[in-house]
């Protein structure tokens, strides 16, 4: 059995501040810098063989705490990226929907059928999560891998894996430093748990 651990990156400003963030390359803010010590300090797993991480800096500072306490490099990829927002990166929903009023409605109520200007489709994501996934896992039969990416990103492999439709994406929480399994038996992928936050109850009272 593989297990791959699924990790999103700590909060930044932007989260804050609602903005899009996509390949926009913006750094973990002080309550995310926080949040990876706790993830590394308390994560869910004894051993670790390999961790893999989106090339954004938010994700690989997130990264670098987990592989000091496994003893791992970080493995660098543009594959693990969020999604591509185009025109909407930097922008807050409010924003968004003042200068593209239509697609208030589709981004969450339709997000199959989104296409940001500029940017990539939640098929164009979960077809390069797939691939990216799969990938990975062939590498590392038996083993227990951590994959650090991105909110949407990570959605879209866990629709993948559930063989769940893209419109109901966004019913997946996952929240900053969240971390989800997957286990890998040879055929298929089992979805363990998702979204755990257990870590983050250390941070109370800090």
């Amino acid at each position: 059995m593989t297990k791959i651990y699924l990790v999103r990156h700590g909060q930044t400003e932007w989260n804050v501040g609602g903005r899009f963030q996509g390949h926009s390359d913006v750094e973990l803010a002080e309550t995310g810098i926080r949040q990876a010590e706790c993830l590394a300090e308390h994560f869910p797993a004894e051993k670790i063989d390999a961790i893999y991480s989106s090339d954004l800096q938010r994700a690989v500072s997130t990264a670098e705490f987990l592989a000091e306490r496994f003893g791992c490099e970080v493995q660098k990829t543009e594959n693990l990226r969020e999604m591509n927002f185009g025109a909407w990166e930097g922008l807050t929903f409010e924003q968004i929907v003042e200068k593209w009023p239509e697609a208030g409605e589709q981004i969450f109520s339709a997000p199959d059928e989104l296409k940001p200007p500029g940017g990539e489709t939640f098929q164009d994501v979960e077809e390069r999560a797939a691939r990216t996934l799969e990938k990975i896992t062939s590498e590392h039969e038996g083993q227990r891998i951590i994959l650090v990416a991105h909110g949407a990103f990570l959605r879209t492999i866990l629709t993948y894996a559930l063989h769940m439709p893209l419109r109901y994406v966004w019913r997946l929480r996952q929240g900053n430093t969240a971390v989800s399994r997957l286990t890998h038996g040879g055929h298929h992928f089992t979805v363990d748990y998702v979204n755990s936050i257990a870590h983050l109850e250390h941070l109370k009272g800090a």
